[in-house]
């Protein structure tokens, strides 16, 4: 692995940063979990897609820049460093996105890729069902043939962005014979509909601090085209766990969220910290050290990516990693802050609200498949042991 960046390559960072500069809000927008915030945040998608921001390796023709992955991680990692919004297209550019490159065809991709990297159209993940989280091949929704196109019935739950967002994508099983619970992967058709169809009723989930981040979906005889259906139908399962892989990889968490964080962290031990507490200030370390590795982590597997191969199970690794290390940051952050952790929106010297990021953090072993689900997969996929008792 070269670390070692070419005159390209770094002439592109720099570009990047002085856009940024230029363009990143003074003050912090509003929540995107908020319906004001939604609104305002799919206005910093226009902005960035204005100028091929927003979307850097995809090809033109799609709103991007055509980069490769090295360019893509230096991008990140400026976007992070600037302080910039949150990516309220995140579900449709992380996830959907790189299943229609693979697995969509010519006119899927024409159609929907432009709209999503503008923010004109934000899609929500709609994977997890009462009774099917991790567990996703057990799902009960389903998709019934009909003229021209299928029938969605069923319920979908904590459907992230789905409380103000325009489409929504997920497997629904469409050969209900195939339901044999040594072999729930069958029969699944992976589809796109919209969430103001006939039939679709969108009911945020409330939580305690008023933000519908979530939404459950009952559907009702939604009525999707053909052209809507992603891959062969049935064959679901397969396509799904390309989506999954990059959810848990390298796109939902790149390693410049995380070196921004400890780089903060590292600001507000210098800021405030009893420079006696030893055991703090190497939880501190502790901190910026994992940023760090996980850099060098992900750019392993990026030259890995380059080089033609994929990661597969592995992504579990990176998954618990992340999820495990985020939490752990940002309780050091409160126990720095003492008692002003309490405190949301001027927890800390630069205004980065710790409080309600380390909630945020707790649900991180959860999403994108549970970290119990995660060691599974590692010890039966990746280290071969004898799969236990479920």
């Amino acid at each position: 692995m070269d670390l070692d960046f070419t005159a390209d390559e770094e002439e592109f960072g720099l570009r990047a940063r002085a856009w940024l500069a230029a363009h990143v809000p003074a003050e912090p927008l509003p929540s995107l979990e908020t319906e004001e915030g939604f609104a305002a945040h799919r206005e910093w998608e226009r902005e960035l897609a204005a100028d091929r921001w927003s979307v850097v390796s995809w090809p033109k023709e799609y709103g991007g820049r055509g980069v490769d992955i090295v360019k893509w991680l230096l991008f990140e990692e400026e976007y992070y460093a600037a302080g910039a919004p949150g990516r309220v297209s995140q579900n449709g550019i992380n996830l959907l996105a790189p299943t229609l490159f693979d697995y969509g065809t010519e006119e899927q991709r024409a159609r929907v890729l432009p709209s999503m990297a503008r923010g004109e159209v934000v899609w929500a993940q709609a994977w997890s069902e009462p009774e099917s989280g991790s567990d996703l091949a057990s799902l009960r929704s389903t998709a019934r043939r009909t003229d021209g196109g299928w029938l969605l019935r069923g319920q979908k739950t904590w459907s992230s962005r789905a409380a103000f967002a325009d489409r929504a994508f997920g497997l629904f099983r469409s050969e209900p014979g195939e339901t044999h619970e040594d072999k729930p992967h069958r029969g699944l058709t992976y589809l796109m509909f919209p969430l103001d169809a006939d039939g679709v009723t969108v009911r945020p989930v409330g939580r305690l601090d008023g933000k519908p981040a979530f939404a459950e979906l009952f559907l009702d005889d939604v009525f999707v085209p053909d052209e809507d259906v992603i891959g062969e139908p049935g064959q679901g399962w397969r396509i799904a766990m390309s989506t999954t892989g990059n959810e848990r990889g390298l796109t939902l968490r790149s390693p410049g969220r995380f070196l921004a964080a400890a780089d903060r962290l590292a600001r507000q031990w210098r800021h405030g910290a009893d420079p006696a507490d030893s055991a703090l200030r190497d939880r501190v370390a502790d901190a910026v050290i994992g940023a760090r590795a996980y850099e060098l982590f992900t750019w392993a597997n990026a030259s890995r990516f380059a080089a033609g191969e994929s990661i597969g199970a592995e992504s579990s690794l990176n998954k618990v990693f992340w999820s495990e290390y985020d939490i752990a940051l940002h309780e050091t952050a409160l126990d720095l802050l003492g008692p002003e952790g309490e405190l949301t929106d001027s927890s800390a010297a630069d205004g980065h609200d710790w409080s309600e990021g380390y909630v945020f953090s707790l649900a991180g072993p959860i999403y994108a498949g549970t970290n119990e689900i995660q060691r599974d997969i590692i010890a039966e996929r990746l280290l071969g042991l004898p799969k236990g008792r479920r």
